[in-house]
């Protein structure tokens, strides 16, 4: 008598075994994330110039370029050639996955912001807006490439703490200005991180 599984046992005999399944590549999340942060670098000035130009003097003299104004909750991008050359994937990753996440949540503050000091400009609205959006998105891609390369994800953390709400137009204008002017530098070493991570990782 004929067992009526019969086939079905044979195929599980002819069927390799199921393999575990294969590591995810970074050369793909790479590639999403410099896309990315290459895109939004050519956003960035833009964002700036629209930011001041709708500030009032001195914000929108020519020339205004205020490097010695920082904030103590957003890490600043500038940092020399030898110290970054010298991070390893990890350190590269995380601090601008630090840097990006703190970037959303200020960027959120100076929408807020903006939404009181020029209520009437939906055009930097939007484009505060956009910003954060893309900010967002990169940290994702992030995320992505540090599970693919093994690396432990930094926990997201409140980056503003407490936020003095009586804070003057002109030092919200200024908090405006830091925050959109380090979007740019740290976008602009995204794309320089993200480059040497693209030709250590090739597709």
């Amino acid at each position: 008598m004929s067992c009526p599984l019969a086939p079905l046992c044979l195929l599980s005999l002819l069927l390799p075994p199921l393999s575990p399944a294969a590591p995810i590549s970074p050369a793909e999340p790479i590639s999403q994330a410099y896309n990315l942060a290459f895109y939004m670098q050519k956003n960035t000035s833009t964002l700036l110039q629209t930011y001041l130009q709708y500030q009032g003097s001195p914000f929108s003299d020519p020339g205004f370029s205020a490097p010695e104004l920082q904030l103590s909750s957003l890490p600043p991008a500038v940092v020399s050639f030898k110290t970054w050359h010298a991070l390893d994937d990890g350190e590269r990753l995380s601090r601008a996955q630090g840097a990006f996440l703190a970037l959303t949540q200020h960027l959120q503050l100076v929408g807020d912001d903006q939404s009181s000091l020029n209520p009437g400009n939906p055009i930097l609205l939007a484009q505060l807006g956009a910003a954060r959006l893309r900010a967002q998105g990169l940290l994702s891609n992030m995320a992505a490439i540090m599970t693919a390369l093994g690396l432990p994800i930094p926990p997201e953390e409140d980056t503003l703490g407490l936020v003095p709400f009586g804070s003057s137009a002109f030092e919200r204008k200024c908090r405006g200005y830091i925050v959109t002017r380090e979007y740019g530098h740290w976008t602009d070493r995204a794309v320089r991180d993200l480059a040497l991570l693209k030709a250590k990782y090739p597709a």
